[in-house]
């Protein structure tokens, strides 16, 4: 793995040509430019049929990827001002923004995420929103520390040591959970991951 500076990070994930690594609040992240999405899939051996999940620094970033009537979107906005930045994953339907290498076999959804995280936030507020996964092998265990992700994936951006203290404004550390996982369905939500946290989501209409 190459341990690289800040803006090599960020302009190496921007140019498509990179995958990069950093620390969540959940587990560390595998990631990738969206209409490069297909780097992730290559590199970690993972079908198709398993969409990704768009991360962003902000809440506002992320709405432009998704579409839905106003009292869908007042919904989504209620739900999002309650836990996110967070652990949880809202599954909605994709607008035309979305490239189709995000969700191969389901372009009409698309899973976003603000995490909870001080640098995966510093990272996407340069990096713009980003295709994302587990940084594990297909089918193998989520790997939980930055030196696992280095044996496994040579090929994979990181932040430098001094690059990650200088951006740790806390001392945070990953859950070692995966992200809660809610569907819109059109009429409320379906749980799909009971992950980090609990949720008590509002359906269409209520407040």
């Amino acid at each position: 793995m190459s341990q690289v500076s800040l803006q090599t990070l960020v302009d190496g994930v921007r140019s498509g040509d990179h995958l990069i690594s950093f620390p969540t609040d959940t587990i560390p992240a595998l990631a990738a430019r969206p209409d490069r999405a297909d780097l992730i899939f290559t590199t970690k051996q993972r079908s198709l049929d398993k969409p990704l999940i768009l991360m962003a620094a902000e809440v506002s970033d992320l709405w432009q990827y998704v579409t839905g009537t106003d009292a869908e979107r007042q919904v989504w906005q209620q739900v999002a001002e309650r836990y996110l930045p967070g652990a949880l994953t809202l599954v909605l339907p994709a607008s035309d923004r979305v490239p189709a290498t995000m969700n191969p076999n389901n372009p009409t959804t698309i899973g976003v995420r603000v995490p909870n995280h001080s640098i995966a936030r510093a990272i996407l507020s340069e990096t713009g929103a980003l295709a994302t996964t587990s940084a594990n092998k297909s089918g193998q265990p989520a790997l939980q520390t930055m030196s696992e992700i280095e044996t496994a994936f040579l090929e994979v951006m990181t932040l430098l040591p001094l690059e990650l203290d200088r951006l740790k404004f806390d001392n945070q550390a990953g859950s070692g959970m995966p992200s809660t996982v809610a569907k819109w369905t059109g009429h409320g939500w379906e749980i799909l991951r009971q992950g980090a946290i609990e949720l008590n989501l509002p359906n269409q209409g209520e407040s």
